[in-house]
């Protein structure tokens, strides 16, 4: 067993999340031995689009830095909300969400944090929603 300690993380690569996201790596169980956490940045880009999605028993806290995003949301993802740079947003547990970058030209970039300490684990898609609210 590894001895917990501090550590920085100099996020050089990326990877690619089941949400069809490019996140740059950040704290994570792999990472950084994390238990409860995870932390991450991700730069949506022009007209970017995520998989319909939800985080098994994971709450997700987001920082918007720069940009605007827009959320379809709710059980049957009839809700809407844009968040944009200076601004929070919170995912409850088992949300069903699909995120986007309306925008044509400028990307949207948000620090992530979700109680999934392994990230990707909790990711369930939803394909049965991919089609709706198509732009």
């Amino acid at each position: 067993m590894s001895k917990i300690s501090c550590k920085v993380i100099r996020p050089k690569n990326t990877y690619e999340g089941k949400q069809a996201f490019s996140y740059f790596e950040g704290i994570s169980a792999e990472t950084s031995n994390a238990t409860g956490i995870c932390m991450h940045l991700l730069t949506i880009p022009p007209n970017g689009r995520a998989k319909a999605h939800k985080h098994l028993a994971h709450e997700t806290a987001i920082y918007v830095l720069a940009g605007t995003a827009g959320m379809w949301f709710g059980e049957n993802m009839d809700e809407h909300l844009e968040v944009s740079a200076g601004e929070y947003l919170y995912i409850p547990a088992n949300m069903p969400h699909l995120p986007y970058n309306a925008s044509d030209s400028e990307p949207c970039t948000a620090v992530l944090a979700r109680t999934d300490p392994n990230e990707q684990e909790s990711v369930v898609l939803l394909p049965q929603f991919d089609a709706i609210h198509q732009s």
